[in-house]
């Protein structure tokens, strides 16, 4: 996580002013609840809030815990001095370690998802305004990185919109899993805690309690959580590399938008480069990089052990930061994408004709010839535009085998762009409900 690919709502979540006023509230809320319950005093329970408008001192934490060697420690110890030492003696009552960390680990991972969610549907909305505006615009499709048929450019944006609108489903689901809370002391039992103090503390942190934990929150959660932002990002980088494809000299169907006073090389001024995809092509690398990590951090022994700990300080804050900048880079670029329809057509045409060769292949077979050796006659006249540079309606009508099951007016209809994008309606309606 470094501020070049950084935006400071996200960074915000995983500061440590942010972590330490959610533990603070925790701690407070559990007060609350343990005076409720007769277990405290509520005097002292009221003291907790006087640190409610207090900064905490970050350095006096850290100066703290490095002698304590041990962050919650060090924080209750710096909350009692500014509330006072009699005040705080029923602080963290009957709690552990794990139930400030974890509950607060997942208070931020919703946080994050939250921010994630609203990102992908700003790019939607991107992605549906360029499908719309480019419904009928025609390209060649490709397979093999070879042409194919027509398509639209509007169905390319399409097919992207549908797949971040199921992204969308799985941040949602996501975030619904992990939003859950712990405050069941050590090894989860409640043995010092009464368990109407969880359900006070998540309820007003927006969480749900953990229905068993061990002394942690179990990591199959995360692991889930992480593992959808890996699938996030490899949507995001399916998009770029299509760009940077339709980017290339040889190619030039689209363009990331180049800005006046932007330079694309120190050594050719006449670069101008798709930098922004190939940037998002290596930051999805970089959040699928916490995949493996949170699968592993599943396993731990027994009842609770920290080989978690210091990967989740690590994914937490850079998988979320940087799969946040780098849906708004991608929103951005969809924006301002540049579209060149006429090198889609003259791309297209570069192989005069060869695009309609099923049309040509089925029509043969619906004439009665059979499929192997229709497919030999339009194979045979295709290679000829492949290798002589030929026409290919020209050379089928030239063909007699061709022409004697299909009329010269019969080939030409075969060409009709419009054929295939008669059903472009029936997709959008599937894709954007209307």
């Amino acid at each position: 996580m470094i501020p070049r690919y950084s935006r400071p709502e996200m960074v915000a979540i995983w500061s440590p002013e942010t972590k330490f006023r959610i533990w603070y509230e925790i701690e407070a809320h559990a007060c609350d609840a343990q005076a409720k319950l007769g277990v405290i005093p509520q005097e002292n329970a009221d003291a907790v809030w006087k640190a409610k408008d207090v900064e905490f001192d970050v350095a006096r934490i850290d100066e703290i815990e490095a002698v304590t060697k041990h962050d919650v420690i060090a924080f209750l110890t710096h909350l009692a001095e500014i509330i006072g030492n009699d005040e705080a003696r029923f602080v963290h009552q009957g709690m552990t370690s794990s139930d400030v960390l974890d509950t607060t680990f997942n208070v931020q991972l919703t946080r994050a998802a939250d921010i994630l969610i609203a990102d992908v549907e700003g790019l939607l909305a991107a992605l549906k305004r360029r499908a719309e505006e480019h419904k009928m615009t025609i390209r060649i499709g490709r397979s093999h990185g070879i042409h194919a048929e027509p398509v639209t450019m509007g169905l390319t944006f399409a097919r992207f919109y549908a797949e971040m609108d199921r992204n969308l489903s799985r941040l949602r689901d996501a975030r619904a899993e992990i939003a859950t809370g712990a405050i069941s002391g050590a090894v989860g039992t409640f043995a010092n805690i009464d368990p109407a103090v969880e359900e006070h503390v998540c309820d007003k942190l927006g969480l749900v309690p953990e229905p068993i934990s061990t002394q942690v929150i179990p990591r199959d959660r995360h692991a889930a959580f992480f593992a959808t932002l890996g699938v996030v990002a490899s949507s995001i980088e399916n998009i770029a590399t299509e760009i940077r494809h339709m980017q290339r000299t040889e190619v030039l169907e689209a363009e990331e938008f180049f800005s006046k006073g932007q330079k694309g090389s120190s050594a050719m001024p006449h670069k101008r480069n798709p930098v922004l995809t190939e940037n998002l092509t290596g930051l999805a690398r970089l959040v699928r990089m916490a995949v493996v990590p949170a699968m592993e951090n599943v396993t731990l022994w027994h009842e609770r052990d920290i080989s978690h700990s210091s990967v989740e300080r690590n994914i937490g804050p850079d998988a979320t930061v940087t799969l946040d900048f780098a849906l708004s880079r991608l929103t951005g670029v969809i924006d301002k994408l540049v579209i060149y329809p006429d090198n889609m057509i003259a791309n297209m045409n570069k192989f005069r004709g060869l695009v309609h060769s099923q049309r040509v292949l089925l029509a043969l077979t619906q004439a009665g010839v059979s499929r192997e050796d229709s497919y030999k006659l339009v194979q045979r006249n295709a290679m000829k535009v492949w290798e002589e540079g030929k026409d290919f309606m020209t050379e089928l009508k030239a063909d007699a085998e061709v022409t004697a099951a299909l009329s010269e007016e019969e080939i030409e209809e075969k060409f009709d762009l419009d054929y295939h994008t008669k059903h472009v309606d029936t997709i959008f309606e599937r894709v954007f409900g209307r």
